[in-house]
């Protein structure tokens, strides 16, 4: 298993936005096979950081889903509302796996 960890720095003004970008990729990312774990939007501490993460079986399996994201629709979509209301400045890309038990 890989988790793909991202670390964004957010606009604090479009909050509401970034939200709505992540409610959008939720369901995307488990269409594609992969298992989400959430977005995690600021709380306490710094107002313009946010994370999200998510799993799939191997990193093909993660590679796999992003060839076949570039021509989904509901993928497209998704990244023509982030260009609409860019409610995030940057993102990181990392891959961790997980130690279980």
């Amino acid at each position: 298993m890989i988790t793909c960890y991202l670390r964004y720095v957010i606009d604090p003004f479009k909050l509401k936005e970034f939200e709505t970008y992540g409610k959008m990729w939720i369901p995307l990312v488990e269409k594609f096979g992969g298992k989400h774990h959430g977005y995690f939007l600021p709380h306490e501490g710094p107002n313009n950081i946010a994370i999200a993460m998510f799993s799939f079986p191997s990193l093909a399996a993660y590679e796999t889903y992003r060839a076949e994201a570039a021509d989904d629709p509901e993928c497209q979509a998704a990244m023509h509302y982030y260009q609409e209301t860019r409610c995030f400045l940057s993102f990181e890309r990392s891959f961790m796996r997980p130690v279980f038990e």
